[in-house]
């Protein structure tokens, strides 16, 4: 797998699980090379509340994808969502003993170590720290601190955090059903790489994910994530409503919100109405259109609105934070009929719906385009960003005919070989150590820091799991 760069990722939802591979093509697209499907029995509103029965799933749309692609996957790439998932706004600072030297990736890392020690409520862990915008003795809205002279280096972070027990069941899971767990990301982070442009990041744009047990937020401001939130409600809210109101079954109810639901009633004519059919022999259940349009409108509405005080707890009426863009829905719960139009009446913010074919090779069929795959979309360019990184890392490694020992016997060589191995990168006999050392410090400074704190947190959860078995 490693050889073509595959990478795999697996959406976890409360109503389906994802099994998505991919690999990117010559162009530097999202080539799809399988993906698989099956029903979610042991997760509700994203918190896995049955470990046998998500095992079986995920093994389930495992096997699929494995079927549909030909490749035997190895360890896949999380999305994390649930509605015990919470952000903080967080700034700390470090003051340099040395501010004659240049600042460092060492500084930087030292600063969010410093962040990733703060006191979290029991129970709780930080997911994520994603810095913002650095400070250097004063002079702020600095990006890249890397290279620059000062004393107090200071830093704006937003703070993820979750439930540790909910993370682990999730490792458990994965675990169990014979994969790895190579990498962990917050949904509304993935969904928000398949689905939103660069641009519309830097003017300011709301993500609202509508999936099946949650809807999760995410708001970019200046290319820069800014505020993150899970509400517990989706769409088997709506569909549950749909059951209650109408006297149906699950089934049916889901069936009338995908084929005849609406956002919005007015749509629907008075004399409009579906008819179901009755159970073991019963006569059929005449249920008109608008009155089902009014049960989805209603729990919409709730669902939208809760979002919205969210986007209104970030500030967007401040000049300075407008979302110039809008909002974009992804999602299962974005295909509503006129659900587009509802939230711009809400928030009277510009809207569309996002769909993942932005960054889908131009063969990609026009399911894996649906909103519903933006997620497992965005976990499978994670992954894929991942592995190039890993790669990069060993390429120079794995050279051997380049390597030159100096002054080494020929018995000893052989075993200086066996240890070079473990290391990043070798040393060449026409490459100075200040060449070496510069080079390595010009990977980009948010690429190398998600990268260790991944590497560290999802080392963690190994550990954990090896040691409970």
């Amino acid at each position: 797998m490693e050889k073509d760069n595959i990478a795999v990722g697996l959406d976890i939802g409360t109503t389906k699980i994802v099994a998505m591979i991919g690999k990117k093509n010559e162009y530097g697209k999202l080539e799809i090379l399988g993906i698989g499907k099956s029903k979610s029995l042991g997760v509700a509103r994203g918190v896995v509340n049955n470990i046998t029965q998500t095992i079986q799933s995920i093994q389930q749309a495992i096997l699929e994808a494995e079927n549909n692609s030909g490749y035997k996957i190895k360890d896949v790439v999380v999305g994390i969502a649930g509605q015990h998932i919470r952000s903080i706004q967080h700034t700390d600072y470090i003051s340099r003993s040395n501010p004659e030297e240049v600042i460092g990736e060492k500084d930087i890392q030292l600063l969010i170590d410093q962040v990733n020690k703060l006191a979290m409520l029991p129970g709780e862990e930080i997911i994520h720290v994603l810095p913002q915008e650095f400070k250097i003795d004063g002079q702020s809205e600095i990006k890249e601190p890397i290279g620059m002279y000062g004393g107090r280096l200071e830093s704006s972070f937003h703070v993820v955090v979750g439930q540790a027990s909910s993370i682990r069941n999730v490792g458990r899971c994965i675990q169990s059903s014979g994969i790895e767990l190579s990498g962990l990301t917050l949904e509304p982070l993935a969904s928000a790489d398949a689905v939103l442009s660069q641009e519309e990041k830097e003017a300011g744009v709301a993500l609202i994910d509508i999936g099946g047990g949650t809807t999760d937020l995410a708001i970019f401001k200046d290319g820069i994530i800014r505020h993150t939130a899970v509400i517990p409600f989706g769409g088997n809210v709506i569909t549950d409503d749909i059951k209650e109101g109408c006297s149906i079954i699950e089934k049916q109810a889901e069936l009338l919100k995908i084929k005849f639901g609406s956002a919005w009633p007015g749509e629907n004519k008075d004399n409009e109405i579906v008819s179901i059919p009755g159970l073991r022999g019963r006569e059929p259940k005449e249920i008109s259109l608008k009155n089902l349009s009014k049960i989805i409108h209603a729990r919409v509405v709730e669902i939208i609105e809760q979002v919205f005080a969210e986007i209104k707890a970030y500030g967007h009426e401040d000049p300075r934070k407008k979302l110039i863009a809008g909002i974009v829905l992804t999602g299962g719960g974005a295909q509503l009929k006129h659900i587009k139009q509802l939230v711009e009446y809400i928030t009277g913010m510009d809207t569309r719906i996002g769909y993942p074919n932005e960054h889908l090779a131009g063969n990609s069929s026009e399911e894996i385009s649906s909103p519903l795959f933006a997620t497992a979309v965005g976990l499978v360019m994670n992954s894929i960003e991942n592995s190039t990184q890993s790669a990069i890392r060993m390429e120079v490694v794995n050279e051997q005919p380049k390597v030159v020992y100096r002054n080494v016997p020929p018995p000893v060589q052989q075993q200086y070989e066996v240890e070079e191995n473990y290391v990043e990168r070798v040393e060449t006999i026409d490459e100075p150590r200040d060449v070496r050392n510069n080079m390595a410090q010009e990977e980009s400074t948010e690429t190398k820091i998600r990268r260790s704190f991944f590497d560290r947190y999802v080392d963690k959860i190994k550990d954990f799991l090896d040691n409970a078995e």
